[in-house]
């Protein structure tokens, strides 16, 4: 029997967190996107359009979510979407999702996007990176609960604890805005 102290005091779940669902190693669903980037996919720059990477982000992110939710899953929202150097056509990309964090119905899935030379034996440098937010969904199209993630890894730990502090700000940003409309509407100003 191990310990399961440490990872409760770091905030992570150890599986037995009241929910009725059996918890997922992060490995569960991890995935691997890779697509060579062609001419169809370039801006009037002649680089790789910022859509088709978000494009593959969002497969990538949207595939680990039906696997870890065990059904339909859906883009609630997309965070920081960091684009660090330009992808030309002849790059084969690599889009490598995985779950971060779990709550009751929802998951967020972190995305790292690397790119090489189709016909080079270079290692992949990292081109982008992002975190999405996606809701687990029945037929109906109605929130259904997800199971607990559980880290497995000291890195999939820190992705946890940080994508605590995302969903922290993402709730504050949302508080923060809904009154500043409620007051305005009091004061009767109309957007």
């Amino acid at each position: 029997m191990t310990d399961q102290a440490p990872a409760a005091e770091a905030g992570i779940p150890d599986g037995s967190d009241g929910q009725d669902i059996p918890g997922k190693p992060t490995s569960a669903s991890r995935t691997t996107l890779s697509h060579i980037m062609t001419h169809n996919d370039t801006n009037l720059l002649g680089t790789v359009h910022g859509g088709v990477i978000m494009k593959l982000v969002d497969d990538a992110a949207g595939a680990v979510a039906g696997r870890h939710s065990g059904g339909p899953a859906v883009t609630a929202s997309m965070d920081e979407m960091a684009f660090l150097e330009p992808v030309r056509v002849g790059d084969l990309v690599h889009v490598k999702a995985q779950v971060n964090w779990t709550g009751r119905t929802s998951m967020e899935v972190g995305v790292r996007v690397l790119a090489e030379r189709w016909n080079e034996s270079t290692p992949p440098t990292q081109v982008g990176s992002a975190y999405l937010v996606f809701a687990a969904v029945d037929s109906d199209g109605k929130p259904r609960p997800v199971p607990p993630v559980l880290p497995e890894t000291e890195k999939d730990k820190r992705r946890y604890q940080e994508a605590q502090i995302r969903r922290t700000h993402r709730l504050a940003r949302r508080r923060a805005i809904m009154e500043l409309r409620e007051k305005r509407a009091a004061e009767g100003l109309d957007d």
